[in-house]
């Protein structure tokens, strides 16, 4: 006789196995403080040598990571705010107070393990740069051509005279087709950057 599952119980399961779900990496770690005291981070922040945040080259902002020092077991945690480090072989760049917590302060660096959940890692989002024209009428054109195609593209012009057409806000399973789509239409050199 086979058992039975109820459709609750294999949800649940579902919900476990996909909470299990973690994102990892090990290197050295690095930490950064005084001179950037009150500078502005990648994301617009101001930098906090005594709060809890971090540079990553790649993570999308917001993402939260348990970073554990491999010398000695302590952990904390830390939120990306930043973009670095600009060092080949350094994986993160904390702040004052979390170098601290991980007693790494005098050796400047240490061996790290990065753990963060994948509900901790944010969706990442992209603007899609389709072109500029010096010609209001040339931009005009290609933003109705692509809302013929069914493209939202939003037109801003520039204090150099200059109108530039984007798609905002796409989100990262949404890039590859409309980059695909606009491709077809006759648009290259597109320019794709994470949104802050």
């Amino acid at each position: 006789m086979s058992p039975k599952f109820s459709l609750s119980l294999i949800f649940t399961l579902f919900l476990s196995i996909h909470s299990l779900l973690s994102w990892e990496q090990e290197g050295v770690a690095s930490w950064y403080g005084g001179v950037f005291q009150g500078k502005t981070t990648a994301n617009g922040e101001i930098y906090d040598t005594h709060g809890y945040t971090c540079a990553h080259r790649t993570l999308p902002f917001g993402t939260i990571l348990t970073v554990e020092n491999l010398s000695n077991g302590k952990f904390v945690q830390v939120r990306v705010n930043d973009r670095g480090p600009f060092v080949d072989n350094r994986i993160i760049d904390l702040t004052y107070a979390a170098a601290r917590d991980l007693d790494m302060i005098r050796d400047g660096t240490a061996p790290v393990r990065l753990l963060a959940q994948e509900d901790q890692i944010p969706p990442v989002r992209f603007t899609v740069r389709i072109g500029a024209w010096g010609n209001p009428i040339n931009a005009l054109t290609h933003r109705q051509r692509l809302e013929e195609a069914r493209i939202n593209p939003r037109a801003e012009l520039g204090g150099d005279g200059i109108t530039r057409i984007f798609v905002p806000d796409v989100q990262e399973k949404d890039v590859f087709p409309l980059v695909s789509q606009l491709e077809e239409l006759g648009y290259e050199n597109l320019q794709i950057s994470q949104i802050r």
